[in-house]
């Protein structure tokens, strides 16, 4: 019989996967929509439903613009997302997800519709202070090649719990392949949720808004 502590590592642990990183699977049965603002360079929208806590299946609408403007990318995508692997550890968790899907891309640099090709990954360490995340997303069709390499820190000053507002501080690195984005990307965030709704906004080393909104139902 478990005693009055392990009942609460339990809980603690089934809570720690909405804790700190966005992820494409929250738990079994959920939904997940997702939208996030790049500082002018990327906009995405993603709606995701959890049969099991280990898969999921939805799609996405993906806008991509190079800093000069002269690519200009729209994506919409169907993908599966798989929870790789996961460690429950005492008082923190790991895990590692995988994704794959098609769509269909247009762009101002081309004519007509590509067949577009979705792969990527995410793994991420979090406890109920900090956590850290790196995420790589590759995006390609016959006529261009786009990757998004994004690196996450975060801190938070103080233990929440799931129905209490948790508050966190992120520093984020991005990096673009394809002439979107020369260098890499830093922005500094903040981040609140409560529940099964996540708001983050900041911005990045050029001022420019870097913002994101996540709900779980």
């Amino acid at each position: 019989m478990k005693t009055t502590s392990g009942w609460a590592a339990v809980a603690l642990l089934g809570l720690l996967p909405m804790a700190a990183a966005a992820k494409p699977i929250a738990f079994a049965k959920g939904t997940t929509v997702m939208a996030e603002y790049g500082a002018g360079t990327m906009n995405e929208v993603q709606v995701f439903h959890a049969p099991r806590y280990w898969w999921s299946v939805g799609g996405g609408w993906l806008e991509l613009s190079s800093e000069d403007g002269d690519k200009l990318r729209h994506i919409t995508y169907a993908r599966a997302n798989l929870l790789a692997k996961r460690w429950n550890l005492p008082a923190a968790q790991a895990n590692v997800f995988v994704w794959g899907g098609l769509g269909r891309a247009t762009g101002n640099d081309f004519d007509g519709s590509d067949l577009a090709r979705n792969v990527g990954f995410q793994t991420d360490y979090e406890t109920r202070r900090v956590y850290a995340a790196f995420r790589a997303d590759l995006q390609e069709s016959d006529h261009f090649s786009h990757r998004i390499d994004t690196l996450q820190l975060g801190w938070a000053p103080y233990a929440h719990d799931y129905d209490t507002l948790a508050t966190w501080f992120v520093v984020q690195g991005r990096r673009y392949t394809g002439d979107l984005f020369d260098g890499t990307e830093t922005a500094l965030l903040v981040r609140f949720f409560k529940g099964g709704t996540w708001v983050e906004f900041g911005a990045t080393r050029d001022g420019k808004l870097q913002a994101m909104a996540m709900f779980n139902f």
